[in-house]
């Protein structure tokens, strides 16, 4: 039975960037992946790339992961575009959050810009003068089209990198030690043999080890997001986040003056969803708009439906109408994404054996942090300090 150096379960951008540093190092990778592509929280999100959200390490692996965005760009186009992250704050408290991030990243050698109104405006037409107080503009932060993105990384690696598999339609049942290595068995019934087992397995707690993830305290989180028809006459380049994301991302929280920030009343509904406004505008001139927040338990993820709840689309939208000046009604279509998280840890690992490591639930860091985390991960099961 040929033995691969490594198997990774699961080709969403954790797993896929597992692949790739594995695959710099030498290493002979299969990547399994149990539906046609990767269809869950990798593909349904903005693609905004924003360690400016980020705190403590996850800063750092975010900064990382954009030099090998631009690298692997260099080599062939996965969709990453420039144009900065601003972040625009609507009252006092969200104007201090941001005087006080600039002076921290300043701090770190991050570039960062504060913009007054008339330089927010100019930028950007499309916001409303009465939300619009200030900015904080990251130029060096750039967003993907996460569909696109996924699939040509893929093909990237096929194509560069001769030591690599990548089956699709390919479900691991069971993975378990055998003769110094690991065997990962497949609902083909084939048994797949490598020395080293990564799992990658994103929301996917039923098939591989479900005693561990039962008593993990795993929780999933379902978000909320809508795509207007293209609209090519509004300018929106870049990611744009608002007030509510100043009140919510890990980074403001590390804040002197995050502690005492009150809730307006406008905004405490907003909050209870988890809700926080967020743009992105496509290639093609289509803007995504977003997202909401609810949780439940791994094995509980099954309540959160799959429905769509009209009243927190319509919550958004009224918000979004208070931030923007284009018609944020003028809907192509509406979808819920899920991730996984952990309440306490920042992302689950779990070595096994010596030689099967889950690795799950990094919450929405996943396109941000990923490409970073992955190459330290992959340093670490070498052995590397």
């Amino acid at each position: 039975m040929h033995k691969q150096d490594l198997i990774i379960v699961g080709a969403g951008v954790l797993g896929a960037f597992h692949a790739f540093h594995a695959l710099r190092r030498g290493l002979s990778v299969t990547l399994l992946e149990k539906d046609a592509y990767p269809i869950q929280a990798t593909v349904r999100n903005f693609g905004q790339v924003v360690p400016s959200g980020m705190s403590g390490r996850w800063f750092d692996y975010g900064r990382r992961s954009l030099e090998w965005y631009r690298f692997i760009q260099a080599q062939t186009d996965i969709s990453v575009r420039p144009g900065g992250t601003v972040y625009i704050a609507s009252d006092p408290e969200e104007q201090q959050l941001l005087h006080e991030l600039k002076r921290s990243m300043d701090a770190k050698g991050y570039p960062a810009e504060l913009l007054g109104q008339t330089s927010c405006l100019d930028r950007w037409p499309a916001l409303k003068p009465g939300y619009c107080r200030e900015g904080l503009f990251f130029p060096g932060e750039v967003s993907v089209a996460p569909e696109v993105m996924i699939g040509r990384l893929h093909a990237y690696m096929q194509e560069a990198f001769p030591r690599y598999t990548y089956r699709a339609m390919t479900t691991v049942v069971d993975c378990y030690p055998s003769e110094g290595g690991v065997l990962a068995v497949t609902n083909g019934g084939e048994r797949l043999a490598a020395a080293k087992v990564i799992v990658c397995n994103g929301g996917e707690f039923k098939l591989l080890f479900p005693e561990l993830f039962s008593r993990s305290g795993i929780v999933v989180s379902k978000l909320q997001m809508m795509r207007t028809r293209p609209m090519p006459g509004v300018a929106l380049s870049g990611n744009i986040l608002t007030g509510l994301t100043i009140r919510r991302y890990e980074s403001f929280e590390d804040c002197p003056s995050y502690a005492s920030l009150s809730i307006p009343d406008h905004l405490r509904e907003l909050k209870a969803w988890g809700i926080h406004i967020l743009f992105k505008q496509a290639d093609d001139g289509s803007i995504i708009i977003g997202d909401s927040h609810e949780y439940a338990g791994a094995f509980q993820a099954d309540d959160l439906g799959f429905s769509l709840n009209a009243y927190i689309n319509e919550l958004m939208l009224r918000e979004a109408e208070r931030i923007v000046s284009f018609d944020v009604r003028n809907l192509d279509r509406v979808w819920a994404g899920f991730y996984p998280q952990h309440p306490e840890r920042d992302i689950v690992e779990e070595d096994l054996e010596g030689c099967i490591h889950i690795r799950t639930a990094i919450g929405g860091k996943g396109m941000t942090s990923s490409a970073g985390y992955a190459e330290e991960s992959i340093a670490r099961l070498l052995g590397d300090s």
